[in-house]
């Protein structure tokens, strides 16, 4: 996500530059190129020097663009030592997750749904269309691969303050990594039309310390284990 910010505060002064030149070649050419004051038009019909200018200044422009934006698009998806693999699976509408490296507490992966929380249930505090019944939790300050699918239309697992949005594709696993450095809640929604209740399938992220996650994982499994 600090890689998407910087990019744009980069991208940002390029856009202003080029706006404030272009506001001004206007209002010069508004100004000087007036009848009233130049009754002589210029004879000028052709100019190599300032082709070359207007021709390689622009692709310089969009080369000093183009790569950092391509070595920022493959690390993104680079995944490095991850600790922790969340399984994502999209369904109408629900999300389902999957935490497979739990195996000291448990011979069986972690398996479990998340809907979003009606109307009618909402407490003070949660978010309406926002807040599920089960949220993802994740240790802070550590890196997590995320492999997604679905299974039965297209998804889109997207939470934009972590700058993550990953399509979900049946028959295809598609990765990505998360690493988030502080505490918090993070909020997101599916991002592919998928059906009529397209707008209600929330994502809730929560992430704590590594001995909260334990500590969570640890009762999770536990719970489960009494459910079942």
């Amino acid at each position: 996500m600090e890689g998407i910010i910087n990019f744009h505060h980069d991208l940002m002064f390029f856009l202003i530059m080029i706006t404030v030149f272009v506001c001004w070649m206007l209002f010069r050419v508004i100004t000087l190129f007036d009848e009233k004051k130049n009754k002589i038009p210029s004879t000028v019909i052709h100019g190599a020097t300032i082709e070359i200018i207007w021709t390689s200044i622009p692709a310089l422009i969009l080369l000093m663009v183009a790569v950092p934006s391509f070595a920022l698009l493959y690390s993104m998806d680079e995944v490095i030592d991850p600790i922790i693999t969340l399984k994502v699976i999209g369904s109408q509408w629900y999300w389902s997750y999957e935490y497979s490296d739990n195996l000291e507490f448990s011979d069986e992966p972690l398996i479990f749904d998340s809907y979003m929380v009606q109307e009618d249930d909402l407490v003070i505090g949660q978010l309406r269309v926002l807040e599920v019944d089960n949220r993802v939790v994740v240790p802070t300050n550590s890196h997590i691969r995320i492999l997604i699918t679905a299974s039965d239309v297209l998804h889109s697992w997207a939470i934009p303050s972590l700058g993550i949005k990953l399509d979900a594709c049946p028959g295809r696993l598609n990765q990505t990594s998360m690493f988030i450095k502080r505490e918090g809640v993070f909020y997101g929604q599916c991002s592919e039309i998928c059906g009529v209740n397209h707008g209600f399938m929330p994502i809730v992220v929560e992430a704590v310390s590594l001995e909260n996650y334990l500590t969570w994982l640890k009762n999770k499994i536990n719970f489960d284990f009494i459910i079942k």
